[in-house]
């Protein structure tokens, strides 16, 4: 089956930690990717980094795996780099951990040793991996699909200094305008956390969405509790 086809209308879990936290654990990863597909149906994957790139498809081979670097600690002027899949390397790195879908930073930010994104993309297509751009506006989503990228996700929306004054939810007005006006497979990830708003997703035509930190991050599905009950008191 092709690889749009099989995640199309589909919901992606973004299973990640950084190496500070305690699910970093190869075999953390390795439990929460086997309970999210052996029991919870799911058909597709974000990770980041080769270790659990390679170990994931190595368990489950017919797994889509979004596939992606970034560092080990992020930046706190992040909202300034880019550092999602910054260069080719990292575009090799995953390539060869077995990822189907290599998505990287598609905003029109300069990049590291002044790579261009369209030579991260023509790298990706000679290795005949499907490519996506995580933006954050629409001009974004619109020079990456004018550059010949597979897939447009809204991953960066509120995580960049021109949309950081954006709301604390999902982007479903950049989803709908890229729809509108652009011909590409689109995913709304970034701030899902309620089911109704993952139903809205798909109204607003999304092809896919992406699921991370409500299903994957413990600490900070806790801390949502916490701040719930402490506005009552």
């Amino acid at each position: 089956m092709d690889i749009l086809q099989k995640i199309k209308n589909q919901i992606i879990v973004s299973i990640q930690a950084m190496p500070e936290e305690p699910l970093y654990d190869k075999n953390c990863i390795i439990a929460m990717a086997k309970s999210i597909i052996n029991l919870g149906g799911i058909n597709a994957v974000r990770l980041a980094g080769q270790r659990d790139i390679k170990n994931i498809k190595k368990l489950f081979p017919n797994i889509v795996v979004i596939g992606i670097t970034k560092p080990n600690k992020i930046p706190e002027n992040y909202k300034e780099l880019v550092y999602i899949t910054p260069t080719i390397n990292d575009c090799k790195k995953i390539i060869e951990a077995g990822a189907d879908i290599i998505a990287l930073d598609g905003t029109m930010r300069k990049r590291p040793n002044d790579e261009k994104l369209e030579d991260l993309l023509h790298y990706i297509k000679s290795q005949n991996k499907l490519a996506m751009a995580d933006i954050a506006t629409f001009e974004e989503a619109k020079n990456a699909a004018k550059l010949g990228f597979d897939i447009i996700s809204t991953t960066l929306s509120g995580y960049t200094k021109e949309t950081e004054n954006n709301p604390d939810t999902p982007d479903f007005e950049l989803v709908k305008h890229i729809k509108k006006e652009l011909d590409i497979f689109t995913i709304l990830e970034g701030k899902i956390w309620e089911k109704n708003e993952a139903k809205e997703a798909f109204l607003c035509k999304a092809d896919a969405i992406v699921i991370g930190s409500a299903i994957t991050r413990p600490q900070l599905i806790a801390k949502r509790f916490i701040k719930a009950i402490e506005e009552i008191k």
